[in-house]
């Protein structure tokens, strides 16, 4: 699916530019070949525009970056198999032309608090070295939320690893689910601080999941660590499906910054995750979206113009009251 097309962009509007970005939106679970071939021309003449859209981006100095999110189901417990989904997700992406793909909550336990206790991994095993070699293999960036025991204690992790195989960074939940059946708190241990990495041209701030419904939270990566774009790994249950929509819509538009959201879908434990998983500009436009209950690999090209175009029209950071708060 292509929004808008290449011929039409006025190369010296801006506006035109940050209005018009290519998409990309595919199911992995297609119902018939006919489908599967109309994906594939789809998929052929998207790769197309989008390398004319680089090249014409780069004569007029424009900085892009191809971002993937992945809307995946894991079967709790069973780390093979969540990692054979998260490779096949992960080639996908690179074979769209990603630089980085994003995969939701827990994806190397799934989301059952019983089996976290008894599945949950340390950095040095588990997912974690396995998810660098993949990257390595891919030369893919990732970012996941995985299971972090350090002890005693497990945290509710997120893990941003670059092309190369590398760490970059690491997120610990500073904010956990209390809400039966959810209730985090006999299973996790809160982190106690943000975090915040440079890649390429962009400062990706890491939150997870409940953390969209505290504002502090991005507005801190924001304004603290000089965030622009914002990644959230979630998953988010289907009662408060409305709630996801509007706070990863809020958290965008308010600081001016992309947000990147990778949402379960299936079933863990009697829960079932919402999907919905989005790609959001900070005009608060949504570029790419998946749908509520599928299995799918979004896409789409975030750019440092249309960051800096945003706020230079309306230069909310300038405008706070730090007299006052």
């Amino acid at each position: 699916m292509v929004a808008g097309n290449i011929e039409d962009w006025p190369t010296g509007q801006n506006f035109a530019l940050e209005r018009r970005l290519l998409v990309c939106v595919c199911p992995v679970e297609l119902h018939s070949a006919a489908a599967a071939h109309k994906c594939s021309r789809l998929q052929t003449r998207w790769a197309h525009r989008q390398n004319a859209c680089v090249s014409r981006r780069a004569k007029i100095g424009i900085v892009i970056m191809k971002i993937a999110a992945a809307q995946i189901a894991c079967a709790p417990g069973d780390l093979e198999a969540n990692l054979r989904t998260i490779h096949d997700f992960a080639s996908r992406a690179k074979d769209y032309g990603a630089e980085l793909v994003v995969f939701p909550e827990m994806v190397d336990t799934g989301y059952s608090m019983p089996v976290i206790q008894k599945h949950a991994t340390g950095g040095n095993e588990g997912a974690v070295p396995r998810l660098q070699k993949m990257a390595k293999q891919l030369s893919l960036a990732v970012i996941a939320g995985v299971s972090d025991r350090d002890g005693p204690r497990i945290h509710n992790g997120q893990v941003f690893i670059d092309a190369g195989g590398n760490i970059r960074a690491k997120y610990r939940k500073t904010h956990l689910v209390t809400a039966a059946p959810l209730d985090e708190r006999p299973v996790f241990t809160a982190g106690d601080a943000f975090v915040s990495c440079k890649f390429e041209m962009f400062n990706l701030g890491l939150t997870i999941c409940y953390d969209l419904r505290f504002p502090e939270v991005c507005r801190a990566l924001a304004v603290e660590h000089g965030a622009n774009v914002f990644i959230n790994s979630s998953a988010w249950p289907f009662p408060r499906l409305e709630h996801l929509r509007i706070f990863a819509l809020a958290r965008a538009i308010e600081n001016q910054c992309y947000l990147i959201l990778a949402n379960r879908v299936g079933t863990d434990d009697g829960v079932t995750f919402c999907g919905t998983s989005a790609i959001i500009d900070p005009y608060g436009v949504i570029v790419a979206a998946a749908s509520a209950d599928r299995q799918e690999l979004i896409q789409a090209e975030i750019s440092e113009e249309v960051i800096k175009s945003v706020r230079t029209r309306m230069a909310v950071f300038d405008h706070r009251r730090r007299d006052l708060y």
